[in-house]
This record gives C-alpha cells, structure tokens and sequence, in this order.
C-alpha cells in the first residue's frame, strides 16, 4: 500500500517565530516541519518537508512563492511553497537570531550571531550554490535578535543584545565611509525595530526600537547633518579604522583584497552607488529622540512585537501571556489583553492589518484574532504532553486523541483543525473508542472514570465509575453499543458496565497483572483481553461464563487487536514477536519476529549501542488493516512497520520523524559531543530568561514517573504510542512524540493496466464513445485503469441507459467503479447523476457485495462516507433555506 505522509495533527504550533503571506496563509513552524493553514477556509496542511532538527526561524518572500526555514543546527532550506518542494539547502556558520526577505524579493537580511549578512534570493535559477553573499556587516557587539527592511530596500534597521540600534545603509557608497548610524538609550536587548513612513511622500520619517525590558522609542528623521558631514572628510589621526568596517567596504566579510573585490563590485551594479551631494542618507542624516514610552507591564518581558506601517500600529506580546495593541506614533493603548498563561513566542500582523496573530510555545497556542471586532478567526491548541491514544470515527471523517494533558480532542480529518475539547478528566487519558453511531465517544482515563462524550451536545452525558477508584489504562464497547469494559492498571480486574444505565454488570477477575489490552470482537459478543501475565483471554461477557478461553504466550502480552471480519487476535509481546491466533480453533497460526524491524535508536542517556540494547524492541500498538490482510505494529522506536499476515513478511516501515532534536533517532552518537559531565546535548546551559522564539518542552510520562522526575532530562523520546487504521484503508494516524502523523494513499492513480491486448487503447475507448458502445468504452476503460477515461465514460452513460450499463460491468471491476464513484461525488457537482449510478450499482450487484462484503469494505465505507458528507451540506443548505422553499412552494403555479 503505498501510504505518503499527508499531515500533522495535534500540534498546531512547538516554537519560533510565524508569517502570514497574501493575507490569509498563516504559515508556522511545527518541530522539524511546517505548517500551512488558510484562513479563510479553514484548513490546514503540513508540507512534506522536513528539517533536521526543530525549525526556530522563518521568512516568507514578499509575493509568497518562497520560504527560508532555519533549524536549531543553524541549517536553512529554501522551500517553494505552492511545489511544496526543496529547492536549495545550507548551513550558516552560527545561531541564526534574525530573518527577513527585502520588500523587493532580491535579497535576504540574516543575523547570524553578531553579523548581518546580506544574501542574494535564489529564485528558480540553476545553480550549484544559489546563495550568494553580497555584503556582510559586522558592527554589532552581540548577537542581532531584530531586523527590518525600508520599503525601498536601501537600508537596514538592526537590533540587537548590545542594547542599541544600527541603521545600515545596504548600497556600496563610492569613496565614503558606510558608518551605520546608532540609536542607543535602552536598558536591555533590541528585540524590535521598525521604519515609519511619511503617508504623503512614502519616504521613511520615523523609527521605532522596542527593548526588551519594556520600554519604546520613538526617533523622528530630521534631515541632513551637515556638522557629520564636515569632520567626515578628515578622518582622526589617531584612530585606526576597524577591521570589520573595512572588510564591510571591501569585500562584504569575504576577503581583503581590493583587485577581487573591484572586479566582483563591477558584477553588483544594483547595490553600488555613486554620492550626490543633493542625495539625503538615512544613515548619515540626523535622527532626534521624540519620545519614550512604558508598556508598564512590571517585571514581564517583551517576547514578540510586530508593526503595520499603514495602519501605524504596533502589537507586542508579552512573557505574561499579556499582548497589547497601540496607535503610533502617539502610543495610544488600543487593547490591553491576556490571552494565555504562558509568554507568548511570536505576534504579527497580516498584510491587511485586521488580524493578529499568536502564539505561545509552551502550551502549544495559535490564535487569529480581528481586533476590530473583538473576535477570534482561528483557534487552535494542541496537547501538551504526549498523544496516548487516537481513534478514528466510524465513517472516518473525524479523529479523537486522548493525551497525558488530561484533555481530549476531536479532529476534521480534512480540514485538520480541532473543534471539540473535553476537559473533565484530571488525569492523564489512556484510551478512546468511538461509537457505532459516529456522535458519540468513549475515554478512559487514570482518574478512575470512564466518561461518555456527545458531539452534538458537546456535553460529558455519562460518567462511569467503580465503587473504590481505579486507574483505567484500556477500553472498548460492543458493536451493538450495550455495554462499556474497561482494564484496569492496579487492579488488575476488567469492569463492565451497562452503557444506558451506568451500572456495574459483571466483574472479569483472572488476570495476574495490569490489563493493557482490550477488545470486542466485530461479528461476536467475546471480548479479549491481554495482560502482561503472559495471556490473552477470551470472555463472553453476555452468558457470564468467565474465561471462554485462555491463549499462553512465554513473555508480557503488551496488546491484542481482532481482526475486522472477527476469526483471527494479533498480540504482541515483550520479546518483540507478534502472535495469531484462530480464535475460532483455538489454535496458533502464525508468528512474526519483529525484533529486527522495530529495534530503536541510541538515547543520550543509554549505556548500551542500540544493537546491544533490548529496551524498545517490542510492538506496543497494532491495528489490523481494513480488508485484514496486513497489520501495521509500532512501539518505542523512530519506526512503524507494515506486515503481511498470510506471508508473515515486512511490507514497508515507515521513519516517523528524522528530527535530531528528538532521542533515539539516531542509530550511533557523536563521540565529540560526549565530555566528563555527558552528552553536550543534555547538559542545561541555556538562559532561563532567553527571549528567543523556541521552548524546549519538558514532556515527561507523567503516566507511570515519579512527581517531579524528568526522565532523560526532558528530552523528547521518539516513539509511537497507538496506531488507528481509517475504516475507508485509505489512511491511517499514528499518535507519535511530535503529534498525529496522518499517512494516506496518494489520490493521484498510478497506471496499472491489466487484461492488456492490442486492441486496448484510449483510441479504442474514444471510438466506442462516439459510436455510443458505452458499455464496450467502460469495459475497456477499465482493462486500462485510466482514471481520466473510467470517469469520462462513466458521464457519456445517459441516464435512461444506467441500470443497463451497471449490470453490465464485471465483478472484478466493481470495486474499480465504486472507487471511481466516490472521487466523483467528493469532486463533482452532478449529485443526482452519480447517487442515481451508485444505486443502480447496488441494485445490480447486491448479491456480490454481500458474498465479497471482506474485500469490497473499505470502498463501500468510501462510498457511505462520500454520500454522507454529500447529504450533510444538503441538509445544512436546506434547513438554512427552509422558509424561502416553503414560500416558493406555497407560491400558485400560473405566477
């Protein structure tokens, strides 16, 4: 099965900084990867890009064709967003505190450390290395945290922790020391700096420079200075120029020597320019401080800060989790709110200026808000500590997950945005199961419930007990949706209840140690249920007799899973091999040795290589596939693994993540990074106050730890907690350390032709078109399986020759034909045209279905879903529209 990453969910935001281009694509920075979202309609994608560790910083090119991602090891990609593809990569030399695109989208502004570099855009062109560095200043005695472009692109505002300010001058000025020009007077690192613009003349006027302790200030453009004019043309004999301003001159940073560089200059003709006299420069003209301004905000930091120039306003965010929104340029204070409990990592404004945007690392926030109506255009929060369980909705349309945050969420698949949380559990939530009826879910939790969820409602209307509290660790209910079992982890006891009532019905007593594992049989009423007392046993929980049957294994069974159609149990266990059992016999069919497949990589912390280590070498999840003829396993490992059952074979593994900054992904560690106190990696050198856009998240197993203990100090480990397959097969999610991994099978249809002969063309199928042979057209579009061509046949088909056509289509072709269907209804407006051939297909081939139901299930669950969704947005615009049909029907025929 050819499955491709096709979104992330359950994190809609980890850290660094987040751009919006044309108006309405909020583009932010998940862990190693990125996120796109429209904000007009509402949904949300991750491009299948990847970084090598976690991106800190973003820029996004002025007409947003292009992004520039960097990561924490200083590694840039240059992305061409609409492609969705890499074009360039590169590694700068050291932190990368600042990013932006010129307003032109010629060159790129980088603080890298205490340098600002000026880089030419690549754009689409060929090159062995695209970037090119045009000129490097070097005046900066910190690391530059801010940067900001004039409209024009001729100048360069820098902030950085030196507490001051430089205006730079970008163009090559021909017999003139380039001196940037310095705002000095704050108490604490520039983290803001912007240009403002005189309305009239366009030209820059104004400058603003925001400290982090608070304070802004408001310096205004006076003209030329003539005083710095004149004591510039006779330098001091005493002072020596510095190094760095005369490499700045020369060579941008690259090289001292003046022949090289004359030749290079003559190649950069639009960043050269000859003095006029008449000219005014920003950087050589007078700047006077008009006024200083208190946020008052008491010991809370400025964290992020943005500047709309049309509408002269500035937002800024605050460590408080506090933002505020003031009129320039006499700081008048707009609104003053608190919007989070943490700090927030990044502000901005759209292009428009009506909606801001936030976000706060720590608790994982992405909020649009429109301040003028006081409203919120997105918001979304995803879980803050690990995803434990994920569940698809019978109809797989929705996606719950349950995490250690206590919480429990409810996903569109295909916008990928959450729009239900439930948040009554207090303890962390270990398993979910969704209803027969697709509005309601299950969750079990270490809180000693089992509570009942309705969507429709958006209400907790059932709550499920046990006399002495228990911490519930799995969960499942009948297909008929009768009764509720739930394992326990303490205990070791499965409770029962009736699902109407809430009432305890029976007490399943025989494990040995906590039950990990649960399920219904599909077809049947016997539950299973595994242990890691080395059993998996069968229970008929409706006749009360006890154990029905008992299934040994020689290690701890970690999980079990039925198979769809109920006649095979999955279990895995400790020594990493996975089990199945005829549950009708009784008897053990096949085994599968996993330990190879699943094996890990090296954490910091390990004493052991990964070859020689034994931990994670086991399958703690499995979910059988759709027509149950593979399974996917996955534990505590960077991997995912897909098997054929009937030939106990590895299919595929999937790589969840090659995200350095996770552990266990790497099979062998960097010896030059081990010193006497450990791992560089691991030792805590970082600033408690640091301003930077990015937390490290200290996401513990708060499950089964000690309070207060970090294992690995806090550093993430790689792993893959469950694994739920889409009743449709067409994808699966796999709740991971980085969020829920979405895979699918790719819409665009490979070419695999069967039944071939001579006579089998597209011609051969256009001529049958015309000579009005559909059925002879659609047969050999069929033998052809060419997307393109089933579809159009399927429209040359008249509505009165349907029901003969559809009778007329070969078995073997008709889960080919339902397939075709449902792209069509998903994509097509001619409902009535399709729903009419999906019930003549029916009709036709009734018997066929039921017989082959098996194999033809997850194209039927397609096709329900297709028609569901199609039959829900005709309901939604009829009950809008009610009262205008009532009227037009009320209305005589003769008018």
């Amino acid at each position: 099965m050819d499955y491709r990453f096709q979104n992330l969910l359950g994190a809609p935001y980890r850290g660094g900084n987040a751009v919006i281009t044309q108006n309405t694509q909020l583009i932010s920075p998940v862990g190693n990867r990125i996120s796109v979202t429209d904000l007009n309609k509402h949904h949300t994608i991750t491009l299948p890009v990847s970084s090598s560790s976690n991106i800190c910083r973003l820029a996004a090119s002025p007409d947003g064709t292009f992004l520039i991602a960097v990561d924490e090891n200083n590694r840039c990609l240059f992305i061409n967003v609409p492609r969705r593809a890499i074009l360039h990569r590169m590694t700068f030399k050291d932190k990368v505190g600042a990013l932006k695109f010129s307003p032109d989208g010629k060159y790129i502004a980088v603080g890298v450390g205490k340098l600002v570099q000026i880089w030419r855009s690549p754009g689409f062109r060929r090159a062995v290395f695209a970037f090119e560095l045009v000129r490097t200043f070097a005046n900066s005695d910190d690391k530059v945290v801010s940067l900001e472009w004039s409209l024009d692109s001729d100048y360069l505002l820098v902030g950085s922790k030196d507490l001051a300010a430089r205006l730079f001058c970008v163009r090559k000025l021909q017999g003139v020391l380039n001196k940037p020009f310095l705002f000095v007077g704050h108490r604490d690192s520039v983290v803001g700096c912007f240009f403002g613009v005189d309305k009239t003349t366009n030209k820059v006027n104004r400058a603003f420079t925001i400290a982090r302790d608070g304070y802004i200030f408001s310096w205004g453009y006076s003209g030329k200075d003539i005083k710095l004019n004149e004591s510039e043309d006779v330098p001091s004999p005493d002072t020596p120029e510095r190094a760095d301003v005369v490499m700045a001159e020369n060579g941008g940073g690259i090289g001292t020597d003046k022949k090289k560089r004359k030749e290079y200059d003559g190649k950069d003709r639009d960043l050269e320019g000859e003095e006029d006299d008449d000219e005014e420069y920003l950087h050589r003209g007078k700047w006077v401080l008009l006024r200083k301004d208190g946020f008052n905000q008491g010991s809370a930091k400025v964290t992020a800060c943005d500047y709309h120039q049309g509408l002269d306003m500035i937002v800024v965010g605050f460590s408080n989790g506090v933002f505020g929104l003031y009129q320039m340029p006499d700081f008048i204070c707009i609104h003053l709110l608190s919007i989070s409990r943490q700090k927030l990592t990044t502000a901005i404004f759209n292009e428009r200026g009506n909606w801001l945007t936030f976000g706060c690392a720590k608790l994982g926030q992405l909020l649009v808000w429109e301040w003028r109506s006081e409203s919120y255009i997105l918001k979304q929060q995803g879980h803050y500590f690990d995803v434990n369980c994920v569940t698809y909705s019978p109809d797989s349309q929705f996606l719950a997950t349950g995490a250690d945050d206590n919480k429990v969420k409810v996903w569109n698949v295909t916008s990928g945005s959450c729009f239900i949380t439930f948040t009554e559990h207090t303890n962390a939530v270990t398993a979910l199961h969704f209803m027969a009826d697709n509005n309601s879910l299950l969750s079990a939790s270490l809180d000693g419930t089992v509570r009942a969820w309705d969507f429709r409602r958006y209400k907790n209307y059932k709550t499920y007990t046990t006399p002495t509290p228990r911490q519930f660790v799995s969960l499942t209910a009948d297909p008929s949706g009768d009764v509720v079992c739930a394992g326990t982890l303490d205990s070791f006891e499965i409770f029962v209840w009736s699902k109407k009532t809430g009432q305890i019905k029976d007490i399943l007593n025989g494990h040995e140690a906590p039950v990990h594992g649960l399920m219904f049989s599909p077809l049947t009423q016997i539950l299973a249920s595994s242990s890691w007392d080395n059993t998996v046993r069968l229970w008929d929980v409706f006749a009360s007799k006890g154990t029905v049957e008992t299934f040994q294994h020689n290690h701890d069974v970690l999980t079990v899973a039925f198979r769809p159609d109920g006649k095979q149990l999955a279990s895995s266990t400790l020594d990493g091999q996975i089990h199945f059992w005829d549950t009708i016999e009784g008897e053990l069919m096949y085994t599968i040795e996993g330990r190879r497949d699943i094996a890990g990589g090296r954490n910091m912390t390990d004493r052991r290589s990964a070859a020689n280590s034994s931990s994670g070498k086991c399958f703690t999840t499995l979910c059988y596939s759709a027509d149950g003829s593979y399974i996917l396993a996955a534990g505590t490992s960077r991997y995912i693994c897909m098997y054929d059952i009937s030939d106990q074979v590895l299919l595929r593994r999937f790589q969840i993540s090659h995200n350095l900054s996770l552990d266990g992904v790497l099979d062998f560690l960097n010896s030059k990074k081990m010193t006497e106190a450990g791992p560089m990696d691991l030792i805590d050198d970082d600033n408690s106050d640091e301003e930077g856009g990015i937390d490290k998240q200290s996401r513990g197993n708060l499950g089964y730890d000690l309070p207060g203990s970090r294992p690995n100090r806090g550093r993430p480990i790689i792993r893959t907690k469950s694994i739920s397959i889409a009743p449709t097969g067409r994808s699966f999610a796999a709740a991971t350390t980085e969020g829920v991994l979405i895979y699918s099978i790719d819409e665009s249809f490979i070419f695999d032709p069967t039944d071939l002969d001579m006579d089998v063309t597209p011609e051969a199928v256009e001529n049958a078109i015309k000579e009005n042979e559909v059925s002879r057209a659609l047969a050999l579009s069929m033998r052809l399986n060419e997307d393109s061509l089933i579809k159009k046949c399927i429209f040359a088909v008249s509505p009165a020759d349907i029901k003969a056509v559809a009778i007329s289509v070969r078995q073997k072709y008709l889960e080919r034909t339902i397939e075709a269907l449902v792209e069509l209804l998903e994509n097509c407006p001619h409902l009535e045209f399709l729903l009419h051939w999906c019930q003549e297909i029916c009709k036709a081939h009734g018997n066929y279905i039921q017989r082959n139901y098996r194999n033809l299930l997850p194209a039927l669950i397609s096709l329900q879903k297709a028609i569901t969704r199609a039959h829900q947005d005709l309901a939604e615009m009829c009950s809008s529209n009610e009262y205008t049909l009532r009227y037009l029907c009320s209305v005589p025929h003769d008018h």
